[in-house]
């Protein structure tokens, strides 16, 4: 049952503000105020050491139960999604799932002492000129961490997503502003971990969720002075005004945001060939997954121009004028990807020609075409229009293909779609494509990404705001620890990793 509250020490709180949401009936949302921010951010300190001191058992016991309580409320949370979301059933429920296991995932890493990355030297007291002294190293929990909900996917990368599991697994307290765009969602999630938090005796404050619509409870929330670091995947200009709140503070912080990314593909000439029909095809698929709105969307695909390139396009067109109109998220999300289309019809030839979307919040493909020439001369050409919008970038020669490589903005992935024979241009490419994305592809779609050890899922700036952080994979708990070292300390003041150890 939704509450329509925040909650903020262990209890559901309302406020005079509230927000009405007509996806559920006119389910009404109280607004978290600035008074509750700061009660919600004195609580998470106050509870810090508590929770961290907790054993790395206790931690994993504790986020097993949170999926398992997810899975109480199953049917509940993805009947809620899909009626604030316009997310089908199917996708709803594999997300849980995809939320559920990467809560297990994390509670696997801790129970054993790897991710702490502990280092050990001994003591050498007859050492010349100077002895050296035992030292230990581990890693602590950072502190309160606030995460900020995802509007494209309202489980995986919201209230019990992968910032949140992570920072949990580390011992650190989360407070997560919630998204307006799926409110009830992220309470009911809200909902299972805090009945995780009673069952397994935790302090009241580990986990604690604000609602709030526009920028004003997220200010407020990231210059409180007992938040430690922030997590957010989000919009290019949102998450860069949270950055730059963050290291305004008379205390910077970490800002592990996503905020954006094309992911274009090169196609090169032999694939191409041999190709370029089935390329075209898989590519409308993924571009228009989910209706666009994801952040790995391959926006650009880039190749020669000639006869294979017609024949990308070709099959790449006949999909997606096949392809039926599909709901966005948010009015607001809709908006700007009919905005930005608008913006792309006047900078170059589309070649789709899809009838208009007639539904509620509903839109339909676009796909362009643009010499590379004219693609690196415009910044506004590359940069992301969140929906199933898709350029087509051609190349006089390959030299210009490296040339166009190099101007790229950072990327979350880039993606090669190569033959064996492409293997002397693909090794030329490579070096340059390293430097600019996090996960680099061959012969794939990015859209999909894997939860795994493996996985990286960041990239040099734009696409997020730290170029060494993933919030995919267990090593995204990384962003939630900092080393601390030993010196002389007597075992039994140590942390129990560090107990022991020999030289």
């Amino acid at each position: 049952m939704i509450l329509g509250q925040n909650l903020i020490d262990g209890a559901w709180v309302g406020s005079d503000n509230l927000r009405a949401s007509d996806d559920l009936d006119g389910q009404s949302f109280a607004q978290a105020t600035a008074a509750q921010v700061d009660d919600a951010c004195r609580a998470a300190r106050c509870d810090f050491r508590a929770y961290s001191g907790k054993s790395r058992t206790e931690r994993a016991t504790f986020l097993r139960t949170i999926a398992e309580q997810m899975d109480v409320l199953g049917d509940e949370i993805t009947q809620t999604g899909m009626a604030e979301t316009g997310l089908p059933e199917a996708r709803l429920v594999g997300e849980r799932g995809r939320t559920t296991g990467q809560l297990r995932m994390f509670a696997d890493l801790i129970e054993e002492t790897g991710y702490l990355d502990i280092r050990k030297e001994g003591a050498l007291p007859d050492r010349t000129p100077l002895p050296r002294p035992d030292l230990r190293l581990t890693h602590k929990a950072i502190g309160p961490v606030a995460v900020f909900g995802a509007s494209n996917f309202p489980l995986a990368f919201s209230t019990a997503g992968g910032d949140t599991a992570s920072a949990l697994a580390a011992g650190c307290p989360v407070i997560v502003k919630g998204h307006s765009a799926h409110a009830g969602t992220a309470e009911l999630v809200g909902q299972a971990i805090a009945k995780a938090i009673e069952i397994c005796g935790m302090p009241a404050a580990t986990f604690q969720i604000l609602q709030g619509s526009g920028r004003e409870v997220g200010s407020a929330l990231v210059q409180q002075p007992e938040i430690t670091a922030v997590g957010f995947t989000g919009s290019l200009a949102g998450g860069r005004a949270l950055y730059d709140l963050c290291h305004a503070r008379s205390n910077p912080i970490p800002f592990y945001g996503e905020l954006g990314s094309v992911n274009p593909m090169f196609c090169l000439p032999d694939a191409m060939r041999a190709r370029a029909t089935e390329i075209g095809a898989g590519w409308a698929a993924s571009l228009t997954m989910g209706a666009g709105q994801f952040c790995t969307n391959p926006g650009v695909a880039v190749m020669l121009k000639g006869p294979d390139a017609d024949a990308l396009e070709t099959a790449c067109v006949a999909a997606l004028n096949d392809t039926a109109e599909q709901k966005m998220l948010t009015d607001g999300i809709l908006g700007a990807y009919e905005q930005g289309v608008r913006e792309f019809r006047d900078l170059m030839v589309e070649v789709t020609s899809c009838s208009a979307a007639t539904g509620k919040r509903a839109a339909v493909p676009a796909l362009f075409k643009v010499s590379a020439a004219e693609w690196m001369a415009n910044p506004k050409l590359q940069h992301e229009v969140f929906g199933a919008a898709g350029i087509i970038v051609l190349c006089d020669d390959t030299e210009q293909m490296q040339q166009l490589a190099e101007c790229l903005e950072g990327q979350l992935t880039l993606t090669l779609h190569l033959d064996d024979s492409d293997a002397a241009l693909a090794k030329s490419l490579m070096p340059i494509l390293e430097e600019k994305a996090g996960r680099l592809l061959a012969n794939g779609y990015p859209t999909g990404v894997e939860v795994c050890s493996s996985m990286m899922h960041g990239g040099p700036y734009p696409a997020s705001t730290d170029v060494r952080a993933t919030s995919v994979g267990t090593l995204a708990i990384v962003r939630w620890l900092r080393p601390v070292s030993y010196q002389n300390i007597p075992d039994a003041l140590l942390p129990d990793e560090l107990k022991g150890l020999s030289a």
